[in-house]
């Protein structure tokens, strides 16, 4: 069974930096790409980030440009989100999200990431 396990979140200084894993099983990880997504309180989920299958090409939004990184390992089954130069308005539920495997796209449970003094 395709299952997606978010876990580093918690709370952050504004400024301060943290990583999220999601950790893969049950597909063949490496032909999938990977989205982050995050949801804050009152606020629709809104896309983060996307790192292809090889790992050769990534994506984020706007918002978190220049700020966030995605990577992954293959043989780790994992990928990561490394969130630096944080703000308060990054504080969310973040989620990964598998491609669409035979039709259907599989998300993780969350993590909190709160950002505040």
């Amino acid at each position: 069974q395709v299952q997606l396990v978010e876990s580093g979140g918690g709370l952050v200084q504004p400024g301060g930096s943290l990583r999220l894993s999601c950790a893969a099983s049950g597909f063949t990880f490496n032909q999938y790409a990977i989205n982050w997504y995050r949801q804050a309180p009152g606020k629709e989920r809104e896309f983060v980030a996307i790192i292809n299958g090889a790992g050769d090409f990534t994506n984020t939004a706007d918002s978190v440009k220049g700020r966030f990184i995605v990577s992954r390992d293959n043989a780790k089954n994992t990928v990561y989100l490394q969130m630096n130069s944080l703000k308060p308005e990054d504080t969310a539920v973040y989620y990964c999200k598998t491609g669409r495997i035979r039709g259907q796209a599989y998300w993780g449970q969350g993590t909190q990431v709160t950002v505040s003094s």
